[in-house]
């Protein structure tokens, strides 16, 4: 878990299906509610959802949604537990391919190397996948890789 405001270490990723969040937010949250406790909030940067729900229910309870600008990197999800606290996942673009998204998840999820961003996760990646040859586009079952 982070805590960290300035360099804030990422705790896992996440590859959602589409960029609607009002469809993508309860499925992530169903799944990570009872593992990490009650989730109570979830913080986007709106830069790439083009549909914010203010809430969303999740196992029985409504969690609060919102969204800041300049404080969240645009390419991670914030959420918040009131018994686990603060965990930030990487945001893998719904349009990635397979290949790229599995090299952005195990980085997030990574308990080696230094701490990134991330958005220098993305970039990094962006330049790997410029410099890479073809891939076929099947997408693997897993759609988050976490740090437990």
């Amino acid at each position: 878990m982070s805590s960290s405001p300035g360099h804030v270490e990422l705790d896992g990723a996440w590859w959602p299906l589409s960029r609607d969040l009002t469809q993508e937010l309860p499925a992530l949250a169903d799944v990570l509610d009872p593992l990490w406790g009650r989730i109570t909030r979830i913080a986007v940067n709106p830069r790439y959802w083009p549909i914010l729900p203010p809430r969303i229910h999740v196992n029985g309870h409504v969690v609060k949604v919102g969204w800041f600008t300049t404080e969240l990197d645009p390419h991670k999800i914030l959420l918040l537990s009131g018994t686990s606290g603060r965990w930030d996942l990487l945001v893998v673009p719904p349009e990635t391919t397979a290949l790229p998204a599995a090299r952005l998840m195990a980085a997030a999820s990574a308990d080696t190397g230094p701490p990134s961003t991330a958005t220098a996760l993305m970039a990094a990646e962006q330049a790997e996948d410029a410099s890479s040859s073809y891939e076929a586009d099947t997408r693997p079952a897993d759609r988050m890789a976490v740090r437990m």
